[in-house]
């Protein structure tokens, strides 16, 4: 019964990386229609750095890479689509999308919401703050608030396991990164967000409820990235 139990963890977990590693040839793909060299292209370089931190194949990247800029047959034709709404127990959402479909995503994320509340465009976002995120771990003795004013960043917050998160405005997040880099600090991931300005505060049933709703959204194929005002 054990090894079945092993067996069926590896393959869940093989499964898991394998939705991760779609997400991210999506995302590449995407990028790469504004270029298709990363170090003339600040978002692919973005996505590209991401997709190495999860040990993706290169040769897996660098397909993505040229079905996107249209260098295959039968390029990359993602839309981006973006949904707005609450989880159980008000908890504002911003659900990004990419999909070659946008009537399949759509019948998907309202069936989806249908334990939560689908909002209207404006309705969410407006609560949610969009900047550059950095992800950042210093060299000993380092001061993230001297690093913040040095490199540029507006923000910072304590991370994981020691790190610094930095927040920029969204056309700044590369050269913020680059910048931490000469620094000595190690970039961990740099990219993007939807972050919430009035996070909401749940109980622990009332947490687990909407973390089994946010769960439900992220294993769609066509959900990109999930943005949650949950303290």
């Amino acid at each position: 019964m054990g090894a079945q139990w092993k067996q069926k963890h590896r393959e869940a977990a093989a499964n898991a990386k394998g939705k991760i590693f779609t997400k991210l040839a999506k995302e590449i793909a995407v990028a790469a229609r504004g270029g298709a060299d990363p170090t003339m292209n600040a978002s692919l370089r973005m996505v590209v750095d991401a997709a190495r931190k999860q040990s993706m194949p290169r040769d897996t990247i660098e397909r993505a890479i040229k079905k996107g800029a249209g260098l295959l047959d039968g390029g990359a034709n993602y839309d981006t689509v973006t949904y707005e709404g609450f989880a159980p127990h008000q908890v504002p959402v911003v659900v990004e999308c990419l999909t070659e479909n946008k009537n399949r995503t759509s019948s998907n994320v309202r069936l989806l919401f249908k334990k939560g509340q689908l909002a209207a465009s404006g309705a969410v976002s407006w609560d949610f703050a969009r900047l550059g995120l950095i992800e950042a771990t210093g060299p000993a003795g380092a001061d993230p608030d001297e690093a913040a004013l040095e490199s540029g960043a507006d923000d910072l917050e304590p991370g994981e396991e020691g790190a610094t998160v930095f927040y920029t405005a969204p056309t700044e997040v590369d050269a913020v990164a680059k910048a931490l880099g000469e620094r000595g600090w190690v970039v961990a991931k740099f990219s993007l967000v939807w972050k919430a300005k009035n996070p909401v505060t749940l109980g622990e049933a009332e947490r687990a409820e909407v973390e089994a709703f946010l769960e439900a959204l992220d294993d769609d194929d066509d959900v990109q990235n999930l943005f949650v005002g949950l303290a």
